[in-house]
């Protein structure tokens, strides 16, 4: 493993910002200081910028195995790589689904060959595998993902005892996909008699609109309150979903935790127009009265995660109308980039930022020895320049399908070097072939 110095450096961690050096040894942060006596094989001189730790994105779509037309795990973990995410955990609507404790390995085998990043993929609870889902190791697998509500893939668990036991028996992390699938049917049928098979983008929130959320979340909620089960409610995107969440107790305390997405931050209704089903994710992007409450609630804390749902279709597939363009959009390469314009508008600070993306999937899920620029950590460090700007263009996007719903657009920061596990995996643009990544172990 290569020895690494890295000098004169504003390290963000812990709520603070200090100057200093980083010497990572044999994959471990081994000394913090200040002008460090050390000799490294590789030095990084940060001046004038900052380090923090890895990103970890608890909620990515990579598409493999079965879907490796849209992406796979090779390519998309070097794109997270590049937009400084060292650490994901993927979701488990892959062909086949990861439904069985065979069907997860094969994705652990798949990702210890070829992902630049650390990882780890969710057990996918399905309506007839209870059993199965119980036989997870909670030491070496992030959660159980039940999708309350269908996406894309075919694990939608609506059966009430299915729930009943899922959240009664499982003393793992159960995190759920809220969309009540009653609600969005019955709103598609009307939309469906009014414009037939040409239905506006625009009307996506409207179909799967802040009604069918709310159902559906509360339903978790209260199924987690009733067994005291450990929830944690992805892509949060409405106003009225807020008031199931707590700010009153610490993150390590919380049994029901929640995450909000950066296109939900970041963008409102009033885009569908000009962006049209480049922006189609499930759950919807919503007006702007939820858009602008989505902020507030993740700075008082009841909102605890940022993360992507980075979920990749080819460019061909969201040409598709309203009905036969599939639901999600690529963003793991600019999650970092969509904050630090949220910080160059005063709206959070850095501080704010590494506890939000960094910190706080690491209490949330309980990983052990990451997350933070602590001795004897894993050496997951990210070194950025918030000051710089740049404009995304094809050429330089890294996954897979190969567009972004920000080409065009200006972004903030650029990502340095990147460093996974104490390898340096990304310098000056440029990532560094070899699949450095290592499976994310639990503190549970």
């Amino acid at each position: 493993m290569q020895s690494i110095i890295i000098r004169n450096a504003q390290i963000i961690n812990r709520g603070t910002i200090t100057e200093g050096d980083i010497y990572i040894e044999d994959g471990k942060i081994k000394n913090i200081g200040k002008a460090l006596d050390v000799s490294a094989e590789v030095e990084i001189d940060a001046s004038g910028k900052y380090v923090m730790p890895g990103i970890i994105d608890d909620q990515v779509h990579f598409r493999e195995p079965g879907l490796t037309h849209k992406a796979n795990i090779y390519t998309e973990s070097r794109a997270a790589v590049a937009g400084g995410v060292t650490s994901f955990m993927e979701m488990p609507n892959t062909k086949p689904s990861a439904i069985t404790q065979e069907l997860l390995q094969d994705k652990y085998d798949i990702a210890a060959k070829t992902s630049l990043a650390n990882y780890s993929f969710f057990m996918g609870a399905a309506n007839d595998n209870l059993e199965e889902v119980l036989k997870t190791d909670p030491k070496t697998v992030c959660g159980i993902k039940a999708f309350m509500g269908s996406s894309t893939g075919n694990m939608l668990v609506d059966d009430p005892l299915t729930l009943e036991g899922l959240f009664q028996r499982t003393n793992m992390l159960i995190a759920t996909h809220c969309e009540d699938e009653a609600t969005i049917r019955n709103n598609m049928e009307i939309y469906r008699e009014r414009y037939g098979e040409e239905v506006p983008i625009k009307c996506h929130p409207e179909i799967r609109n802040a009604e069918a959320c709310l159902l559906s979340s509360s339903l978790a909620v209260d199924l987690a309150k009733k067994h005291d089960a450990r929830l944690h409610i992805l892509h949060i995107s409405t106003k009225d979903e807020l008031d199931l969440f707590t700010n009153k107790i610490p993150l390590e305390q919380k049994r029901i935790t929640s995450e909000v997405c950066v296109h939900h931050l970041y963008f409102n209704s009033d885009q569908y127009e000009e962006l049209g089903t480049k922006i189609k994710c499930n759950p919807a992007i919503k007006s702007k009265e939820h858009q602008e409450a989505l902020f507030p609630a993740l700075l008082d804390n009841r909102l605890d995660i940022i993360a992507t749902d980075h979920a990749p279709h080819t460019w061909e597939e969201k040409q598709g109308n309203y009905f036969s363009a599939p639901s999600g959009l690529p963003l793991v390469q600019h999650t970092l980039n969509i904050m630090l314009g949220f910080y160059k508008k005063g709206m959070i600070s850095l501080e704010r930022i590494v506890e939000k993306m960094c910190h706080a999937p690491a209490i949330c899920f309980q990983v052990d020895k990451r997350g933070y620029l602590d001795e004897g950590y894993w050496a997951d460090v990210v070194v950025f320049d918030p000051e710089q700007t740049q404009i995304v263009e094809n050429s330089g996007i890294h996954y897979k399908c190969g567009w972004s719903p920000l080409e065009g657009m200006e972004i903030q920061g650029r990502v340095e070097q990147v460093i996974v596990s104490g390898r340096l995996a990304f310098d000056d643009g440029e990532l560094i072939e070899g699949a450095s990544g290592k499976r994310l172990l639990f503190d549970r």
